[in-house]
């Protein structure tokens, strides 16, 4: 049986230490990819207004939702940016598994998997994602780990 630590030989040998100079780097492009993606998302909310946004979401059932969007926008604008730099990362990517949970059992399980019928699919992704990085924290390249500390 393969324990955690052991890993599996290179079909092609000579690729290992372009692996290994990669890998450290993967976890900066998935942090990036989530963070900025995320910031692109909240920046809807930002330019658009709180104000704007606040009839979208009591059409989905929520009463006076202005606090609800600023806590968004700063969950995913704020919150993408801190993310891909890795500032805070296991606190904004904790709240963003909270959000993509919400969002999940609320407003797209009853519709079933597929993102085409407003599944929760997509959603589920995003969740997933967000708690492997909450569990993994910055990474090797973050200002989390420039500065010593992660919350």
């Amino acid at each position: 049986m393969e324990t955690a630590g052991t890993r599996p030989r290179l079909l092609f040998p000579a690729l290992r230490p372009l692996y290994e100079a990669l890998e450290p780097l993967s976890w900066l492009l998935i942090r990036c990819a989530v963070g900025l993606t995320l910031a692109v998302h909240g920046w809807g909310k930002v330019s658009r207004g709180a104000e704007a946004m606040a009839p979208a979401f009591m059409k989905m059932g929520y009463q006076d939702p202005i606090l609800l969007i600023y806590f968004l926008i700063l969950v995913e604008f704020v919150g993408g940016i801190a993310i891909a730099i890795g500032l805070f990362t296991r606190l904004f990517a904790a709240m963003l598994t909270i959000e993509m949970a919400v969002i999940m059992f609320a407003h797209y399980l009853p519709n079933g998997f597929s993102w085409l019928n407003r599944g929760y699919e997509f959603v589920m992704l995003w969740g997933l994602v967000a708690l492997a990085i909450w569990w993994r924290g910055g990474g090797p390249y973050s200002v989390d780990r420039l500065i010593g500390r992660e919350l």
